[in-house]
């Protein structure tokens, strides 16, 4: 007995691509438990930065009232790169099953050449190295921190640019710390990566640091590391733009994605 299902995608009662569609059925127009969909949303595009949710990959979420939870995932191509997929199923896959009441967990990647290795491999709790097998040189833990690094550059340009705007010498900068920086999302959103990396986020801690050993950007140093989070910002941004026009343009979606959960800030 399923409770309900939930299409992040194509809107209420759409036909979805992939096997419930190829058999004629239909998603109802039901939504998944809050607490499924939260977790869900917890999870990002490593590349993008962006909750699964927000992005529009997450087809259907299924939970039956023994606890069994099965979550269909789609990408923008057939090739996205099977590291970040990897990553994607197998966050989904913890952010679910550590859920309260659920027994069992099933993370479905859809029409991706790679399918088979990666529901496989996270399924067996094999880890990409075993999952590709002769293919992989290792995991994927500094793929993931190099993503966190760009996500804090990212966010160091969103939270430092409204001071520069206002007027704020570029030179004052250095010395900034976090909290000296007004409460907000993109605040809250810098805060989580760097904790994510183990770097300082304190209200002591300054706003501008290197990304990789948490240590001080001083002096001349500063405008060029302001430079390099800006254009960090607007690659993420860019790609998040084109990743969304592609998944659009494979599922012939007019619909906007993420309208399940609005969760575009975690």
């Amino acid at each position: 007995m399923t409770t309900s299902i939930t299409d992040t995608g194509a809107g209420p009662g759409t036909q979805l691509p992939g096997p419930a569609a190829r058999a004629g059925t239909k998603v109802p127009a039901g939504r998944a438990p809050a607490r499924l969909l939260e977790a869900l949303a917890t999870v990002r595009d490593p590349e993008l930065d962006e909750p699964i949710t927000a992005l529009g990959f997450v087809t259907s979420c299924d939970m039956s009232a023994a606890g069994d939870v099965q979550v269909r995932l789609r990408l923008p191509t057939y090739f996205c790169a099977p590291n970040f997929a990897f990553l994607m199923v197998a966050d989904a896959y913890d952010a679910v099953a550590e859920l309260p009441g659920v027994r069992n967990a099933e993370i479905v990647l859809e029409e991706h050449f790679a399918s088979d290795q990666i529901n496989g491999g996270v399924a067996a709790q094999a880890g990409f190295a075993r999952s590709f097998d002769g293919e992989a040189v290792g995991e994927l833990g500094d793929l993931r921190a190099d993503f966190l690094r760009k996500a804090v550059m990212a966010g160091t340009d969103l939270v430092t640019r409204p001071l520069l705007a206002a007027g704020l010498p570029p030179t004052d900068l250095p010395q900034l710390t976090l909290g000296d920086l007004s409460p907000s999302r993109e605040l809250d959103r810098l805060r989580q990566r760097r904790a994510d990396l183990g770097l300082p986020v304190g209200d002591d801690a300054l706003v501008l640091i290197d990304p990789k050993t948490g240590g001080p950007i001083e002096g001349k140093a500063a405008e060029l590391h302001l430079r390099k989070a800006r254009l960090t910002r607007i690659s993420i941004e860019s790609n998040g733009s084109i990743c969304r026009g592609m998944l659009q343009h494979r599922y012939n979606n007019s619909k906007g994605q993420g309208e399940s959960t609005g969760e575009e800030d975690q």
